[in-house]
């Protein structure tokens, strides 16, 4: 991996003395604030529809406040023109990966902003939070992909939010801890993710918005990140609904170095800093590269530092202390496809020591589920490890959330979607040997049928595409409003329960059935019993 970064200034568009007006040339209605007044733009495929790019959730987490909690943004005077995307929080680029391929793009550690789509003259509507994926390293809520016209058109309130990613945002160490005002080190990005929720309690309702029904979503690490908050008590109250998208925070613990001192502790060794003051003045370029050095991304990003979390998410989860709201969760069919890199050089008695490690007894049964004909060793131990670390959390995530009889809604989607490079609209072209399909339901195919962008990214996309992306849409954003993602006195999604295990399996004729997978998650269960 290649690390060239840069570090451009974001320029903040403000028309000081402007605060008397209603309307700004070029830009839609006023809006006041909290922090001051805001002026949005019509959004490029839809003018009516609105949006504000670029509003500051959070004063920049630089100099002093680089590693501490999110403080409150400050207020302008005049009126914000609310029309240039903010840039993204500081990460790896030059790196060609899958679907995942991102080239240079503009990185800053001022980078916490936000972003608004909402209809003309909304009032009191449904509010839909994305958080962003990439393994809590990488991404950024105004990449294409996440254009929240078409969601808006449904007459919901969409935001997205950009948060510290790699090290900037959940780096434990004890010198940060120290001199932390939490007391405390790491989960910096869920803190700006609670932050960004604040900011929509105090916000949403001038934006025409009701700050009382909130949904928050994500996908990949961003389903990791809204599972995380339902354990957080500092975000009870902020949200009112969650859809979580191929993944979950319950099989991706770390059993050993839960607070993340030690594998901090290492990268803090590769950059080569002596004291927290040296590390705080560290260049960004550094430390990114001391993460690659020192292996720091290996477990999960996400550490029990005592604040935002206080134990383990499946120890919340399984005492039912979790946040009580309806949920909407759900996984695709090949969420294997380059997801795990294989490692080809897995013996098959390395691999029947794997299964042996993750099914016990029932190792081979476990086995038997699949087709060894198409698969080496090495795939077959990543197509488990991606079940296991997707299928299963995310049913588990399920089955909790039935436990202390929230509504629950679990989802497949089987529908395969052209493969693109989904972060380079204007490069969307993936040359796979078996054409754009020949990945299957890969993780994140789901994103441009979810956000109704098949006319923005990606190529190849079919009526069927299209008739699925609708689906989807309408079930998002039924569920943002009513929390059942059916319509209005419909049934054609069954609702999930640990006995049913109605799951709505999305083509492009959705239906509901008994479980998928049923077998496999049932040997795999003995992991993480209920």
């Amino acid at each position: 991996m290649i690390l060239r970064l840069v570090f451009p200034a974001l320029l903040l568009l403000v028309c000081a003395g402007c605060g008397s007006d209603k309307t700004v040339p070029g830009h839609r209605a006023i809006v006041t604030l909290t922090e001051g007044q805001a002026a949005g733009v019509p959004s490029p495929y839809d003018d009516q529809i609105t949006v504000y790019r670029g509003l500051p959730y959070a004063k920049p987490p630089v100099g002093d406040l680089r590693w501490q909690a999110p403080a409150p943004a400050e207020s302008w005077r005049g009126v914000r023109y609310a029309d240039t995307f903010s840039e993204s929080c500081y990460q790896p680029r030059h790196w060609d990966y899958f679907v995942w391929r991102r080239e240079d793009f503009a990185v800053s550690e001022n980078c916490l902003y936000l972003n608004v789509w909402v209809p003309d003259d909304a009032q009191n509507l449904p509010v839909m939070v994305w958080f962003h994926g990439g393994s809590h390293i990488s991404g950024q809520g105004h990449s294409l992909i996440f254009d929240g016209t078409t969601l808006a058109k449904q007459d919901v309130l969409v935001v997205t939010v950009n948060y510290r990613l790699g090290p900037f945002g959940f780096l434990a160490h004890p010198w940060l801890s120290e001199i932390g005002d939490t007391g405390s080190s790491g989960n910096y990005g869920l803190m700006d993710s609670i932050a960004a929720l604040e900011w929509v309690q105090r916000n949403a309702d001038a934006l025409g918005g009701d700050s009382g029904n909130v949904t928050i979503f994500g996908q990949s690490a961003g389903a990791q990140s809204v599972c995380s908050l339902m354990a957080s008590g500092r975000a009870r109250g902020l949200f009112h609904k969650v859809i979580g998208q191929s993944a979950s925070c319950l099989s991706s613990v770390a059993t050993t170095d839960v607070n993340g001192y030690h594998r901090g502790s290492e990268l803090v060794s590769k950059l080569g800093v002596k004291s927290a003051e040296e590390l705080l003045a560290a260049d960004a370029d550094a430390l990114l590269e001391a993460m690659v050095a020192s292996n720091w991304q290996s477990e999960t990003r996400v550490t029990i530092d005592g604040y935002v979390l206080n134990e383990q998410p499946p120890e919340v989860f399984s005492s039912g202390a979790q946040a009580r709201v309806p949920v909407m969760l759900g996984f695709l069919a090949v969420e294997d496809e380059q997801f795990f890199p294989v490692t080809e050089a897995v013996t098959e008695a390395q691999l029947d020591e794997f299964l042996t490690f993750v099914a016990g007894q029932r190792a081979a049964e476990l086995k038997a589920q699949y087709d060894m004909a198409d698969l080496t060793p090495g795939e077959l131990k990543g197509v488990i490890s991606t079940d296991i670390y997707i299928a299963l959390g995310v049913q588990r995530w399920a089955e909790y959330q039935d436990a202390i009889g929230q509504p629950t809604y679990l989802y497949y989607m089987d529908h395969i979607p052209p493969a693109f490079h989904i972060y380079m609209p204007e490069q969307p072209f993936l040359d796979l040997p078996g054409g754009p399909r020949s990945g299957g339901a890969y993780h994140s195919g789901d994103l441009a049928l979810v956000f109704g962008s098949t006319d923005k990214v990606g190529y190849d996309w079919t009526d069927d595409d299209r008739a699925v992306s609708e689906h989807m849409v309408r079930y998002w954003t039924n569920f943002a409003k009513t929390g059942d993602p059916n319509d209005s006195g419909e049934t054609e999604w069954g609702a999930f329960t640990r006995d049913s295990l109605n799951t709505q399996v999305i083509n492009v004729s959705p239906a509901t059935v008994s479980g998928v997978k049923t077998r496999i998650l049932d040997i795999l269960s003995h992991r993480q019993p209920l």
